[in-house]
């Protein structure tokens, strides 16, 4: 009995950070996933990329979600909360408790702390118009496969997913081409879903262009459902 108990108020805590989950993103306004180590350090050359791909979109309005933590994460949210403006461009850190501390970075305008991994990849997705994957372990490709399966499955609409680094990327989508896609075991519109880039400007060039052309749609529809 005292293990049912413990199961029901489980689910009631999963509840409860789901429903405060999302009232924190509701007001997140357009906004892109970016994804990378944690353990990339401000002289490396990855983190200098993150921070500019950060510092660009918020100049555009666009709010940049990461996990909140140190590298890669870090370095987006410090770009973006340099060149956010009043309303727009916001600076947002989706932190996860772990066993080893995990502080948040300092260059948040919007922080939310979770407890379960899997609400938290929830809102990374959930209010992303789109996703941009630097450098990173298995935490980063733990991210990039969910989103693929996501598209790949139909469970979410097609949004970019851009990844940068060619020289990191290529030896994993070689392996995608030589092996997974050989044996038959993806299909060659799989290999459609993400874009391989090299530089902030061009990460940054695909999302605005997805945001444009969603917006435009948007607007279209709006239109043509007026009495």
């Amino acid at each position: 009995m005292a293990n049912f108990m413990t199961e029901q108020w489980r689910v009631l805590r999963v509840l409860a950070e789901f429903i405060e989950s999302i009232q924190f993103m509701a007001s997140a306004g357009t906004s892109v996933s970016v994804f990378g180590s944690s353990r990339l350090k401000p002289d490396t050359k990855y983190y200098k990329i993150g921070e500019q791909i950060g510092r660009l979109l918020a100049a555009r309005g666009i709010s940049v979600i990461t996990g909140g933590g140190p590298g890669i994460m870090e370095a987006a949210n410090k770009g973006a909360f340099q060149a956010r403006s009043r309303k727009k461009g916001r600076s947002i850190g989706l932190n996860i408790e772990l066993p080893y501390e995990q502080a948040p970075n300092p260059f948040l305008s919007h922080l939310k702390n979770f407890h379960y991994f899997f609400i938290r990849k929830v809102m990374f997705v959930k209010y992303a118009k789109g996703v941009i994957i630097l450098p990173g372990g298995y935490g980063t490709m733990d991210e990039f496969f969910e989103v693929m399966t996501l598209i790949q499955t139909g469970k979410i609409k097609k949004i970019p997913v851009v990844l940068v680094g060619s020289s990191f990327w290529l030896p994993l989508i070689s392996y995608f081409r030589g092996h997974i896609l050989q044996a038959g075991l993806i299909e060659k519109i799989d290999m459609t879903i993400f874009t391989v880039v090299d530089t902030a400007e061009a990460a940054v060039q695909v999302m605005v262009k997805h945001i444009g052309r969603t917006t435009r749609s948007l607007t279209d529809n709006l239109k043509y459902a007026r009495p």
